[in-house]
C-alpha cells in the first residue's frame, strides 16, 4: 500500500522551516531502511506500546447530551476515588482569582464574573488526579521492576499516585532506587558537561510548565550552548503557528473570550470541544441562545456540539439542555480545504451576482495581498473536485456559505483536526483566507481562534521555548544576562527524535510530558530513547516514558499546579498564558504531596547552577527563592510584559498585545494579510485501504488516561477500537465487534498496531478513527506537515487484517 502524495500544499521556505536531518534513518533508501528495520525488530519489545490488559471494550448507548448529571456524577466519583477532602479543596480553588490555573486545557477563564465551580468534568479529573492522596515512594519501586511496570496499562501507572522522591535507574538495573537531590544534580551536570558539544543534548518541554519555569529552562539551555528546545507545540499546533505567522503576522489567535458573546456565526473545524475543551461549551451555549449560528465541520458528529446541559444551570438540569450546532458538515478526513473552498466559491459567486456587495473590497484592496490570484483559483476549481474530496453535498456547502455571507461577525475555531495533516499549514492558510473575504478579523465578535491543548503551551512559546526564536529575542536575552546565545537553529521534536535514534543525542531532559507516548512511531521512538546515556524526567506522576529510558535514568518529582510553593521569600505564585493571550497568576493551596518535592523552578535552578558553575553570571539560587525576580527579567527580555509583576497581580491578569486583533494591522513580511493558494489534497486509496485519524476518548487528556469509558461515543470498558462506516465494514467483509490488526505502509516500511475491535459509526466512507496513543505505532515519524514538520497523525492510510479476539488469544 503506497501513500501517493499529491503536492497538497506549497512549500514556503522561511526561518520556520525545520532543519534538514541529512542522512537520518527516515531518509535512507527503502531497501536500506527495511534492512535496518529487520535488524532492529528483534530487539523491540512491547513495553513501549500501551498494553490492553484486561480492558476489553463493549458497545453501549451513546450520550447525546454533553455534561449534565453524568458530568456531576463522574466528577464526584473521581474526587472520592482520589481523596475527597484534598480533591474537593483543590477544585474550589481552580481557575479562581487568587487560586491556581487548571493544569488541563488552555481555554480561558472569564475576564470578570467567575462561577463557584469554574471547572469542567475533564478539568476536575486532571485536578483530582494530581491532588490524589496516593503516593509512590522508594518502596513501590523496590517492589516493581521495570519489566513488571511495562506490562501495566497506562491508566494503572498514573493511578498509583504522586511521585515523592528523586529516583535513579542505574545501568543494567531493573529497579529505580532513591538518590539525593544534590547527587541527581551532579549526575545531570556531569553527563551534560561530558558531551562532545551542547548540541548533543535535547531539552523537551510540555505545556504544563509555568512561564517562570519555561523562561529559566530556555535561559539555562541557551547558556549551556544549544537551541535544542523541542516542545509539545511541535506535536499539536505547530502548523497553526506557522500558518498564522505567514497569513497575519502573529502565531496566535485574534479573539478574546468576550467575542463569543457578539458573534453571528462560529465555525468549529476539526475540533471536539465536548471532550477536549469542555468549558468552551459554556461560551457556545451563550452564543447559541443569543441567535449565533454554530457550524461543525468534522468527520464525526460529536456529542458536545449536539446538545449541552450546563451542570450549574437549574434551567438546563430541569430540561434537555441547549442545542449547540445548527449545522453539521460530515467532511471526509482531510477534506477541509475542499469544503472551505466550496463555501468560498459560493460566496464569490454571490459577490459577482451582487456587483461586489458580499466581500469587503476596501479591506481586500488596502489590507491584503494576493486576492486576485486567490479568486482566480476559486473560479478554476471545479465543483466535481470539491464535492468528491469533501464528501459534503452542494446543498450543505450552499447553506454554510449563506451563514457566512449574512454574518457581520464570524469566528472560526480549530484544533488538531486541521493541523495534523501533511497539508496542515495549508489548512490554516485556507481558514485565514475565509476570514479575509469579509474582513472578519480585528473587530469585536470576529477572528481566528486556534484552541490550544495544554494549559500553558502558548506561554511556553512566549517565554522562548522554541528551537528557532527570533534574533530580537536572542539579542534581548543576551543583553539581559551578559552572554552570547547560540544562533544555530536547534532540533524540533521530529528532528530531535531522529537525531536521538542516530546516536547524536546523549542526554535528554523533559520538563513534564510523556514524549514516548505523545509522539508517533512508538517502536522507533523506544529504540531512540534506549540509545541515550541519560534520560531525565521532571514529573508529578509515573508514565510509560519512565520505563523506556537511556542507559541511566532519573525521575525528579516536582510540585503540582495545585500545591503550595514555599520558598525563603515566602509563598510563590507562577503565571500562565491561555489560548487567548491572557497572562494570569496561579498559586497552589494544597500542602505538597511529599516533603522532598521541589518546584519546577527549583529543580531547573539546581541543575543550571551545578552545570554552569563558573560559566554564568545568573544568580540561579536567588531566582529559585523569589519568582518576582524571574518576572523582572522576563519584563526586560520579552515585549508585552511591561510592569509584569504589577499587572499580573490585578484580578484576571492582563492581555498581551496582538496587533491583528487590536489594530487590524498585519506584521507580516509584506505588511499585509496574505492570501495563499493551495490545491485540494487528493487521496488515492486502494480497495482494501482506509484513511485513519486519531482522537481522544472522553476519559483522557493527551496521554493521561483517566478511565476506560467514552460515553459520548458509546464505548465502555476498553479503548482498543476502530470506528468505521458500516458500508466500509460490509465492503471489506468484516462485521461489528470483530477484532482486527491494523497496518500502515510508508516508503515501503510496514508498521503494525494489534487488536482493535470494529465499532460501526457515523463517519464518512473510506474513513476510520482510533484512540491515541494506541494507534501511534502506525504513524511514521517522517510523515509530517510541509513547513511545520508536525506529525500528520490525522491522515494515515491503513489496511485491516482479522485477528483472534483477546479472549481467544489468552485461551479463555
Amino acid at each position: 500500500m503506497d501513500f501517493i502524495p499529491q503536492n497538497a500544499n506549497e512549500t514556503h521556505p522561511d526561518e520556520n522551516t525545520a532543519p534538514d536531518r541529512g542522512n537520518s534513518p527516515a531518509q535512507k533508501p527503502v531497501a536500506e531502511e527495511q534492512e535496518c528495520q529487520a535488524a532492529e525488530t528483534a530487539k523491540r519489545t512491547d513495553d513501549a506500546q500501551y498494553p490492553m490488559g484486561d480492558n476489553i471494550p463493549r458497545i453501549g448507548k451513546r450520550d447525546e447530551t454533553a455534561a449534565g448529571l453524568h458530568a456531576i456524577y463522574q466528577t464526584s466519583k473521581f474526587a472520592l476515588e482520589y481523596g475527597f477532602m484534598r480533591g474537593t479543596a483543590s477544585l474550589m480553588a481552580a481557575n479562581k482569582v487568587g487560586g491556581f490555573d487548571c493544569p488541563s486545557c488552555a481555554w480561558p477563564d472569564p475576564d470578570h464574573h467567575r462561577t463557584i465551580a469554574e471547572f469542567c468534568e475533564n478539568g476536575a479529573k486532571a485536578i483530582t488526579w494530581e491532588a490524589t492522596s496516593r503516593r509512590i515512594g522508594p518502596d513501590f519501586f523496590a517492589s516493581h521492576s521495570i519489566s513488571d511496570l511495562a506490562a501495566k496499562p497506562e491508566q494503572w501507572l498514573g493511578d498509583q499516585g504522586r511521585l515523592t522522591h528523586p529516583m535513579i535507574l542505574r545501568p543494567g538495573s531493573q529497579h529505580y532506587v532513591e538518590i539525593t537531590w544534590q547527587e541527581a544534580f551532579k549526575l545531570v551536570a556531569s553527563e551534560l558537561n561530558a558531551l562532545p558539544t551542547p548540541d548533543n543534548a535535547l531539552f523537551y518541554t510540555s505545556g504544563r510548565a509555568s512561564n517562570e519555569a519555561a523562561f529559566l529552562y530556555q535561559l539555562f539551555v541557551r547558556q549551556f550552548g544549544t537551541n535544542n528546545l523541542p516542545d509539545c507545540s511541535n506535536m499539536c499546533h505547530e502548523s497553526s503557528g506557522l500558518g498564522l505567522n505567514q497569513s497575519i503576522g502573529i502565531g496566535k489567535g485574534t479573539v478574546k473570550l468576550s467575542d463569543f458573546e457578539h458573534a453571528d456565526s462560529i465555525f468549529i473545524i476539526g475540533q471536539n470541544p465536548g471532550t477536549n475543551h469542555p468549558r468552551m461549551l459554556s461560551s457556545l451555549e451563550k452564543a447559541a441562545r443569543g441567535g449565533c449560528k454554530i457550524v461543525s465541520i468534522n468527520p464525526l458528529r460529536e456529542t458536545g456540539l449536539i446538545k449541552f446541559q450546563h451542570p450549574q444551570s437549574p434551567r438546563d438540569m430541569l430540561t434537555s439542555g441547549t442545542s449547540i450546532a445548527c449545522m453539521f458538515m460530515p467532511v471526509r478526513i482531510n477534506g477541509d480545504i475542499a469544503v472551505l473552498k466550496g463555501i468560498m466559491k459560493e460566496m464569490l459567486e454571490a459577490d459577482d451576482r451582487s456587483g461586489g456587495k458580499v466581500f469587503d473590497h476596501a479591506f481586500l484592496q488596502e489590507k491584503t495581498l494576493g486576492y486576485a490570484e486567490f479568486a482566480a483559483d476559486l473560479r478554476a476549481t471545479s465543483w466535481d473536485e470539491i464535492l468528491k474530496s469533501s464528501g459534503v453535498s452542494r446543498e450543505q456547502i450552499h447553506e454554510a456559505a449563506e451563514i457566512a455571507i449574512h454574518s457581520e461577525r464570524m469566528i472560526s475555531c480549530w484544533a488538531m483536526g486541521l493541523t495534523q495533516h501533511k497539508n496542515g499549514v495549508a489548512n490554516i492558510h485556507t481558514v485565514s483566507n475565509f476570514h479575509f473575504l469579509r474582513a472578519q478579523i480585528g473587530r469585536v465578535g470576529a477572528g481566528l481562534c486556534p484552541v490550544r491543548g495544554h494549559s500553558n503551551v502558548q506561554g511556553d512559546r512566549s517565554m522562548g521555548i522554541w528551537e528557532k526564536v527570533s534574533d530580537q529575542f536572542q539579542q534581548s536575552l543576551g543583553k539581559e544576562f551578559q552572554f552570547t546565545p547560540p544562533t544555530k537553529h536547534g532540533f524540533d521534536a521530529v528532528c530531535g527524535l531522529q537525531a536521538m535514534h542516530e546516536g547524536e543525542i546523549g542526554v535528554y531532559i523533559a520538563l513534564g510530558g510523556n514524549l514516548l507516548s505523545a509522539g508517533p512511531d512508538t517502536d522507533y521512538l523506544a529504540d531512540a530513547f534506549r540509545r541515550l546515556k541519560l534520560s531525565v524526567f521532571i514529573s508529578t506522576k509515573l508514565n510509560r516514558n519512565h520505563l523506556v529510558t537511556g542507559e541511566q535514568s532519573l525521575i525528579l518529582p516536582c510540585l503540582g499546579r495545585t500545591e503550595k510553593d514555599l520558598q525563603t521569600a515566602g509563598h510563590q505564585f507562577v503565571t500562565c498564558e491561555n489560548s487567548m493571550g491572557v497572562v494570569q497568576q496561579s498559586q497552589g493551596a494544597l500542602n505538597p504531596a511529599g516533603r522532598l518535592l521541589k518546584s519546577e523552578v527549583g529543580i531547573l535552578c539546581g541543575i543550571a547552577d551545578e552545570t554552569l558553575k563558573g560559566r554564568t553570571s545568573v544568580d540561579w539560587l536567588g531566582l529559585r527563592n523569589n519568582y518576582d525576580r524571574i518576572r523582572d527579567h522576563i519584563e526586560h527580555v520579552i515585549p508585552g510584559f511591561t510592569d509584569f509583576n504589577k499587572r499580573v497581580r490585578a484580578p484576571g491578569g492582563f492581555y498581551l498585545p496582538n496587533i491583528p486583533r487590536d489594530k487590524q494591522e498585519f506584521p507580516t513580511k509584506t505588511g499585509k494579510a496574505n492570501f495563499y493558494v493551495h490545491p485540494i489534497p487528493k487521496w488515492e486509496l486502494k480497495p482494501d485501504e482506509i484513511l485513519l485519524m486519531s482522537l481522544r476518548s472522553h476519559d483522557q487528556f493527551n496521554t493521561t488516561i483517566y478511565g476506560q469509558d467514552d460515553r459520548y461515543r458509546g464505548v465502555f470498558g476498553g479503548r482498543r477500537v476502530i470506528f468505521m462506516n458500516p458500508q466500509d465494514v460490509e465492503r471489506l467483509n468484516l462485521h461489528a465487534e470483530q477484532w482486527v490488526d491494523l497496518q500502515s505502509v510508508f516508503e515501503g516500511q510496514v508498521r503494525r498496531a494489534r487488536q482493535f475491535m470494529i465499532v460501526p459509526y457515523e463517519i464518512p466512507t473510506g474513513c476510520a478513527a482510533t484512540y491515541y496513543p494506541e494507534s501511534n505505532p502506525l504513524i511514521p515519524l517522517r510523515h509530517t506537515a510541509d513547513g511545520s514538520n508536525q506529525p500528520a497523525s490525522k491522515s494515515v492510510i491503513v489496511t485491516l487484517t482479522p485477528c483472534a479476539s483477546p479472549a481467544k488469544a489468552k485461551g479463555r
